[in-house]
């Protein structure tokens, strides 16, 4: 039983902590938040105890930490865990400066222990169905990924000013998975954005509503479509185009119930968000990385992994400003 401590007690908090309180094989010790009511909350739901940053470096019984809290807090949590020795499980993006996040994963491999991205959806088993038959050869040499990804409404301007912007934030997911499933490290990249759904995303300089091309050196290439409106639900999709044929992995629905009449069929809607739609994969990723934890592997998403992806997408805000493709230079 190895003993945990989760940092972050909002909603992608949450649901690491019940998915902690769950597991067979560790223990959820420690809840650290500034947000009392929030951290009181996730003590409650898990037996958790509320704790201190200093409290939790210190004890040496606390082998792993999950880093679920303010994107701006990422780096100096992972720094100080990997200074105490502790294996690190860190929600993306590291930082949203490529510099600070150099110096955090320089830190991580200094001190050597295991460190994990949160990007969940390499573990979505339809996802993960799909890249290994892929791998398999089942649809021969890739030619084009389409990766639709559209949230069911925008955020606050509260929530969005408090954060890195629809690319660092969301975009993020779909630069990972594009070189998880092209085979290839893009060298190119264009982005087009536009604020079509909250007046907001645009008084901040921001984006609701964005499209990307990305490009291979062998001359593959991958299509993202982001919008933070689906009035049907979360809209989460993928597509891979290979010379023998295409792998298609669709929305997921609460139930696969359909309805046949005269004027219509009908079935459920996509799930409403991401709880809901990535449940499995959450709770997949974690035990993957508990598992390497025991057994001294090394997790299949590294810090690397987070690092490309934000080159990503910073080469895509600046596509996005230039209006050029941008060179991209991991």
């Amino acid at each position: 039983m190895l003993d945990v401590c989760l940092f972050g007690a909002g909603l992608i908090g949450q649901v690491h902590a019940a998915n902690l309180a769950r597991h067979p094989r560790v223990r959820l010790r420690y809840i650290v938040d500034p947000n009392r009511e929030a951290a009181s909350k996730v003590s409650a739901l898990t037996g958790a105890e509320i704790a201190d940053t200093q409290t939790v470096m210190n004890d040496r019984s606390i082998r792993m930490v999950f880093i679920a809290s303010a994107t701006r807090t990422h780096a100096d949590l992972a720094m100080a865990a990997a200074a105490s020795g502790k294996a690190i499980f860190c929600e993306k993006p590291i930082d949203l400066d490529l510099k600070r996040t150099d110096q955090c994963l320089a830190a991580v491999e200094k001190a050597a222990v295991p460190f994990q991205i949160g990007f969940n959806r390499r573990f979505d088993p339809s996802f993960r169905a799909l890249n290994a038959r892929l791998a398999q050869g089942e649809i021969g040499a890739v030619e084009q990924v389409i990766i639709t990804s559209r949230d069911p409404e925008p955020e606050t301007e509260e929530a969005l000013a408090g954060g890195g912007g629809v690319f660092r934030e969301m975009t993020i997911h779909d630069f990972d998975m594009a070189r998880n499933l092209l085979g290839e490290e893009p060298v190119e990249l264009f982005a087009t954005g536009s604020s079509l759904v909250a007046p907001h995303y645009a008084k901040l300089g921001d984006y609701d509503t964005a499209m990307f091309v990305l490009r291979t050196s062998s001359g593959r290439q991958c299509h993202i479509n982001n919008s933070v409106r689906a009035a049907y639900g979360y809209d989460q999709r993928i597509e891979v185009h290979g010379a023998d044929g295409m792998l298609r992995a669709g929305n997921r629905m609460p139930t696969s119930v359909e309805m046949s009449g005269a004027k219509a069929i009908s079935r459920d809607k996509p799930y409403y968000f991401f709880v809901e739609r990535y449940a499995e994969s959450y709770a997949a990723e974690i035990d993957h990385f508990i598992t390497c934890v025991e057994t001294g592997r090394r997790p299949e998403v590294t810090a690397s992994d987070g690092r490309k992806a934000m080159i990503l997408c910073e080469a895509a805000l600046a596509s996005a400003k230039s209006g050029r493709f941008e060179t991209v230079r991991f």
